[in-house]
């Protein structure tokens, strides 16, 4: 007797489609208990909680035999419904015993909304536009925010806090658009697809995500058109551009709110007869004020208020109109949960109306479909929102999988994400391994976590040793090696490619080092950007796991009749994988042929070790 349970919601047997549906697609749901244990009713109870929470119980009549179960099937409408279905079910016998199963979620989303498939099929590089790559060290003089620039491109950025014990982040090192114009090629050459920009709008910190101006890039960065010629060169190369917006909070230095008066004209902190006034929530004016997690130099904007609404969003000329025309492509939402549902659908609608491929991707650090934010359950995937997610679940599975070896929970966590969200959506989700807000990747799989309890002066000057970071570079190309296999855009933070190290900000945000790069590292980033780029299975095809147990990870990926092999082995003992048909390395160089007797391949996993195979 096989121990399967009565509904498993990823078996076509017991419901489909699968995952998430399109609003008007009925869904089929059918229980199968053994038949000894006498069940003679069932029900489906259903809560739709975007409609009020209204439940609906429907009977679910018995419809058959499969061998020894029995079948009770019914249909759920989903006709003119957008939301979360929370449904659950009962059976019951004729001596009064019942059986409650446990709830689930279905996803019903506007299946009319298009996705346009270029951002998830292809390799992002993300980018700190201040350390990147400079032509020549700025004069910062009459820029606003009052600051200073590193004259060496190596030296360590300012952590410690003022004598007003601020860390005020107004060191900058002059990273410019110039200097990643000058390194297209290089991006090119890893496959790059998608550049992402954290925020290039003139600000007065070095991170930029306090912005003093929408309207103009910062001029350390460059100009305007300077931007718009980045954007024309990078299309030249089949690449596109994404660009970071910071719509919930402004700078304190700002032409909006003006708190130190830099800016021309009358802002919300100078004049309640500001024309910016009313942006912003103000409990005493002028020095109380609603800001982004209580941090006064980043001022919060009431993304409600019509004019603030207007300028970012349904003005003609609206901030996020005006950069899709000067050249981008697509914008990733800082804080997204903290945006109201209304005006992320406002700016979604504004973006296609502009560029009809144009893609908005949120920063959410969770499960998105079923996101609370501010007691509020968001419609982040529900079609015309957000297109697509940061995939920090994504990374969180894959460092337990390598630092714990659990394939197994890696599989499950992915697995809910699938069911959970729209295709379209799981499909563009960013996966990084590191961001800006996360410490290096290389860094944290050396050491084998973040350090947390040592001291910031510790943590600021560590350096993983020679074992160490060799553990960390086998370890990093396993998992760039499932990155870059699996569904969803694998997104490169800027240096990681070339093994670069550090803890948390502003650690993780240190230069590049050109001419010091890890150049095995890179020519590995550079392989999978090519097998990325190249095999359709790894841009667009269906994902089935061969294995996910302990510290051994394997799936396919298949497209029409063409299917890649990725397959990782994080542990310390060699294994051996068996795989129907016969496969060979993506580049050829050695083949695995199917054994004539059973049809499968034997395929050994030295330790610490990864494989990308194709099906021949």
């Amino acid at each position: 007797m096989t121990d399967t349970p009565i509904f498993d919601s990823r078996d076509p047997r017991c419901k489909t489609p699968y995952g998430a549906v399109a609003s008007g697609v009925p869904v089929r749901l059918t229980l199968r208990p053994w038949r000894g244990d006498g069940w003679s009713r069932a029900f489906v109870k259903a809560r739709f909680e975007f409609r009020n929470d209204e439940t609906v119980t429907l009977p679910m009549p018995w419809a058959g035999l499969d061998g020894d179960r029995d079948l009770f099937s019914c249909e759920l409408d989903t006709a003119g419904y957008l939301g979360l279905v929370w449904y659950s079910f009962r059976l019951e016998r004729l001596d009064g015993k019942c059986l409650e199963l446990p709830e689930r979620q279905l996803t019903v989303y506007d299946g009319t909304v298009e996705v346009p498939a270029w951002f998830g099929e292809g390799v992002t590089y993300q980018i700190f536009p201040d350390r990147f790559r400079r032509t020549s060290v700025p004069d910062p003089t009459g820029m606003v925010g009052g600051r200073s620039v590193h004259t060496g491109w190596y030296e360590e950025p300012v952590w410690r806090p003022d004598e007003r014990g601020e860390v005020r982040n107004r060191d900058f090192f002059g990273g410019s658009l110039a200097g990643v114009m000058e390194k297209l090629d290089y991006l090119q050459s890893l496959g790059v697809e998608t550049i992402y920009f954290c925020p290039i709008f003139e600000g007065p910190e070095n991170h930029r995500y306090g912005t003093g101006d929408y309207e103009k890039v910062d001029p350390m960065l460059g100009t305007n058109e300077d931007f718009s010629l980045l954007c024309a060169a990078a299309r030249a190369r089949g690449m596109r551009v994404m660009l970071d917006g910071v719509f919930n909070h402004q700078g304190f230095v700002s032409r909006y709110f003006n708190g130190d008066g830099s800016y021309p004209g009358l802002g919300a902190h100078q004049s309640k007869e500001s024309p910016y006034y009313s942006w912003y929530h103000f409990s005493h004016w002028p020095d109380r004020y609603d800001s982004w997690w209580g941090i006064y130099s980043l001022p919060a904007v009431n993304e409600s208020e019509p004019g603030y609404v207007d300028y970012i969003i349904e003005n003609e000329n609206s901030i996020v109109r005006r950069w899709l025309e000067a050249g981008a492509d697509g914008w990733r939402l800082d804080v997204a949960d903290e945006l109201p549902d209304e005006f992320v659908g406002k700016l979604h609608a504004a973006a296609r109306a502009v560029k009809p491929d144009a893609v908005i991707i949120g920063e959410v650090w969770e499960d998105g479909s079923n996101k609370v934010a501010y007691g509020v359950r968001r419609k982040h995937l529900l079609g015309g929102y957000l297109d697509g997610l940061m995939n920090y679940p994504f990374r969180n599975a894959l460092l337990t999988w390598l630092l714990s070896h659990n394939a197994g929970a890696f599989r499950e966590t992915m697995e809910t994400l699938r069911e959970n969200y729209p295709p379209a959506a799981f499909y563009s989700a960013m996966n990084s391994l590191g961001t800006h807000d996360t410490p290096r990747i290389l860094t944290l799989l050396g050491v084998g976590g973040d350090c947390g309890g040592e001291s910031k002066e510790w943590r600021s000057t560590y350096r993983l040793t020679p074992e160490q970071r060799k553990l960390g570079m086998e370890r990093l190309r396993l998992a760039s090696l499932v990155q870059y296999a699996f569904p969803g855009s694998p997104t490169t933070y800027y240096g990681d490619e070339a093994g670069m190290e550090g803890f948390e900000d502003p650690f993780n945000r240190r230069t590049f080092p050109w001419g010091d790069e890890d150049r095995d590292l890179t020519a590995w980033y550079t392989a999978l950007g090519k097998a990325r780029k190249e095999l359709a299975p790894l841009r667009k095809g269906d994902i089935a796991y061969v294995r996910a147990e302990g510290a051994v990870l394997a799936f396919t990926r298949t497209w029409e009749r063409d299917s890649v092999l990725c397959a990782a082995n994080a542990g310390d003992r060699p294994t051996v994988l068996t795989v129907a048909g016969s496969w060979a390395q993506v580049d050829g160089s050695m083949v695995w042929p199917a054994n004539a007797e059973t049809g499968q391949a034997a395929i050994r996993l030295a330790p610490m070790s990864g494989l990308l195979l194709r099906r021949l």
